[in-house]
């Protein structure tokens, strides 16, 4: 447990706790939403925001929170009005944010694609502590939505027409969504990174679908199982000196693995459980057979 003497890796710790509760939260709507994809999108426009952060010599943190917020608006208004021409809209908008921030970063000065390679794949040593403080004001805010409109953001999520109907404010609801997700991508890219956030958000949730289909079990195992990935590859990625991100997302593809062996078992036991449980059907001998009936009409 000397790693925990190390200021870096307190701070990577805390920020590696925040993203495993904060990823999963988000992503069981995007998962309902059908939309697991999204966070990837985020993460590229996001790239635009690090380069400008290091172009205006500011914080990449917060230039990247600004950023993906915009674009995950963009991206909202192109899934409402893009008809048939909203996919081309989505890669242009993606591949513009990536190209975006590799052409900001390197007009910064001193600065290279090297500098980019912490915020693509996470980084341990780079968590700074006005990155943890960052992280902790953008974590609350998510937590603070996911949380306390879990009903609301569950039920348009669901059905859409439903949602209007009852009169919730579907168009509101769905951006504050692509918001949160977007804030949620930035909490993540110290740890995780821009490129594979996304797995973070979508496959904890998958996983814990093996297991349960209730919303509620679903997201407090979610989480759990983000927590518990994020803080092994951290604690991996110290010891072993391999890349975090990477190390995050391939304990949680094996965690997703490892519970979907354990699902199957499980589904038979309460399948034989749920047959065992049914009443048993009435005796023959206490069935009219059918031929008789007929005989018994006719007077015979």
């Amino acid at each position: 447990m000397e790693f925990l003497t190390y200021a870096f890796m307190q701070r990577a710790l805390l920020a590696a706790v925040l993203v495993g509760i904060t990823a999963p939260a988000v992503g069981i709507y995007l998962v309902q939403r059908r939309q697991a994809l999204m966070g990837d999108g985020i993460g590229h426009v996001a790239m635009t925001g690090v380069g400008l952060g290091f172009l205006l010599s500011t914080s990449p943190v917060w230039m990247a929170t600004a950023v993906s917020v915009l674009g995950a608006v963009l991206m909202e208004l192109i899934r409402w009005y893009g008809r048939t021409r909203g996919d081309i809209a989505l890669a242009m908008l993606f591949y513009g944010g990536m190209a975006g921030g590799v052409m900001l970063i390197n007009l910064a000065p001193g600065g290279s694609n090297a500098n980019l390679t912490s915020y693509l794949f996470g980084s341990l040593s780079t968590v700074s502590p006005s990155d943890v403080t960052a992280i902790c004001v953008l974590a609350a805010f998510v937590l603070l939505v996911t949380l306390g409109l879990r009903r609301q953001l569950f039920a348009v999520s669901q059905d859409e027409e439903f949602a209007r109907v009852t009169g919730l404010p579907v168009r509101a609801l769905n951006l504050l969504t692509a918001v949160t997700a977007a804030v949620t991508v930035t909490v993540a890219m110290r740890v995780v990174g821009l490129l594979l956030v996304s797995a973070l958000m979508v496959v904890p949730v998958a996983a814990a679908q093996q297991l349960t289909r209730s919303f509620t079990v679903t997201f407090v195992i979610a989480v759990a199982i983000g927590v518990a990935v994020t803080v092994s590859g951290t604690v991996t990625s110290y010891y072993q000196d391999v890349p975090p991100g990477a190390t995050i997302v391939l304990l949680t593809i094996a965690a997703f693995l490892a519970l979907t062996a354990l699902a199957t078992p499980l589904a038979r036991r309460r399948a034989r459980a749920a047959a065992a449980a049914r009443p048993a059907p009435d005796p023959a001998e206490c069935a009219v057979p059918a031929a008789r009936g007929a005989a018994d009409e006719v007077g015979v």
